[in-house]
């Protein structure tokens, strides 16, 4: 059995093709003007020779020629294919060609009787016959789980699915230049680490034949980029994969992008007007405005941005206050949350502000004062040593970028470490060489993470990571 099935009158045309000596799956076609510029500069071009290529969008037949509407990604534009103009034989390849089939075409830019801007062309070659039909006669998968699982039809058919990745990828760029001309270089570290840390996550785990070592896929960069901070690069930032052997949802993929930076002699103040100046210049710049849609609201992105603490926000949303450990177990019970009894109860009082608060967070706004607890990486506050500095930035309800003022005191981050993990036969999951070359001198630094999908999902108005990530991860149909 055939892994594809094509349809029978497209075959025909394949085969009608090689008939009349045609390669369906032509060479190259280079020279080729995108078609929003032949568009937009009409007037300037109206009447010299122009070369365009896409995929065929739509057909008209009308005997002794024949119009379509050939579509690149940065738009569309009418082609007219006429006999006198082509001559029979090339005209009868004409025939052969359908909807979603991809083709070169040169001729001069000419408007129709009717006003259209067309191409009349004088030449054309085919460079893909497509075997199977575009979705809904061209209007497009619907379906979203369709949509995720043939994205290449997807980005093909639904323009505003191909505007979405094509401004991702302006964002990340953006991200890189703003950095860039803030003196701050990018670096690469490994996605392979043996041993998995930075963040608290469950690690996916692979195997080196050669060293017949285990190694853990990356959870996070962060032990990585501190050491170079030890080695004296005083800023540097990377775009990294990350991956996470946990759930799935509308906002969580295993496999996703962060932004990490790090500032020497900095701290989690200076990170905050590096996330405000970065962010905004992001909406300004890449999408056109301070103020963005999500859904029914309306995000105003122009810094200053509002700092809320951590345990006020749990008191105004759920009455729960610092230090009441019994209020946070009778709530955390009430959420049916594991651990309700045995759980440290800072830990359950985050957790329920995931539960119950942050989806209010529209923002953009800064939480701080975490507790220290749960923190391990962050400085304690001089004047209040139960709380981290730290802050989260929310956007649209989700959590965007974590930050801290990094700690840099060797052996109290081995104090912190060794409370996470407890049990002696644990302490092998340590990054001792990370404590190493925190004795040699880390100095003071603000860290940020920022999450490359999710803050794509605010800036272009997307309710789900499936809708940012081109190939996110799902369950195999079988």
């Amino acid at each position: 059995m055939a892994l594809i099935e094509p349809e029978d009158a497209r075959l025909a045309k394949l085969e009608e093709l090689r008939r009349l000596g045609v390669d369906p799956y032509g060479g190259p076609f280079p020279g080729t003007n995108p078609i929003r510029e032949l568009v937009q500069q009409f007037d300037s071009l109206e009447g010299s020779s122009v070369r365009a290529a896409g995929r065929i969008a739509n057909q008209r037949d009308m005997g002794r020629a024949a119009f379509m509407d050939i579509k690149d990604w940065t738009g569309v534009i009418q082609a007219f294919f006429q006999l006198n103009r082509l001559g029979e034989e090339p005209f009868q390849i004409q025939k052969q060609l359908d909807a979603g089939d991809l083709v070169g075409v040169e001729g001069n830019l000419v408007k129709t009787r009717t006003g259209e801007k067309t191409i009349f062309v004088e030449r054309f070659r085919v460079l893909a016959k497509a075997l199977l039909r575009p979705p809904e006669k061209w209007h497009g998968l619907r379906d979203r789980e369709k949509r995720y699982r043939r994205r290449a039809v997807d980005l093909f058919t639904n323009e505003e699915v191909m505007d979405c990745f094509l401004t991702r990828s302006q964002i990340i760029r953006a991200i890189r230049d703003y950095l860039q001309e803030r003196g701050f270089i990018e670096v690469e570290t490994p996605m392979m680490q043996s041993v998995p840390g930075g963040a608290a996550a469950r690690p996916f785990r692979t195997h080196h034949n050669a060293l017949d070592i285990d190694l853990y896929l990356r959870i996070a960069p962060e032990l990585h980029l501190k050491r170079l901070l030890v080695g004296g690069m005083q800023r540097v930032f990377e775009v990294n994969r990350n991956f996470r052997n946990e759930g799935v949802s509308t906002r969580h993929n295993p496999e996703f992008t962060m932004l990490e930076i790090y500032e020497a002699y900095g701290d989690y103040t200076s990170m905050m007007q590096l996330a405000e100046g970065l962010i905004s210049h992001l909406a300004q710049d890449v999408r056109g405005s301070s103020a963005l849609p999500f859904g029914e609201a309306m995000i105003d992105y122009c810094p200053p941005w509002p700092r809320r603490a951590f345990w006020d926000l749990l008191d105004e949303r759920l009455g729960l206050q610092r230090g009441d450990e019994k209020r946070i177990r009778q709530l955390a019970e009430q959420s049916e949350m594991e651990g309700a009894a045995s759980e440290p109860a800072d830990l359950l009082a985050f957790r329920l502000f995931e539960k119950h608060v942050e989806d209010s967070l529209m923002g953009p706004v800064f939480v701080v004062d975490y507790p220290k607890s749960i923190s391990p990486l962050a400085k304690a506050k001089a004047e209040d040593p139960d709380l981290a500095e730290r802050f989260d930035l929310y956007i649209a309800g989700m959590e965007i970028a974590p930050a801290y003022s990094e700690l840099n005191d060797p052996q109290e981050q081995e104090r912190r470490f060794l409370d996470q993990v407890g049990a002696e036969d644990e302490r092998q999951k340590l990054d001792t060489d990370f404590l190493r070359a925190m004795a040699y001198g880390m100095p003071p630094a603000g860290g940020m993470g920022v999450g490359i999908d999710r803050l794509v999902m605010a800036l272009t108005d997307q309710d789900s990571i499936r809708d940012v990530i081109l190939f996110p991860l799902l369950r195999p149909t079988d």
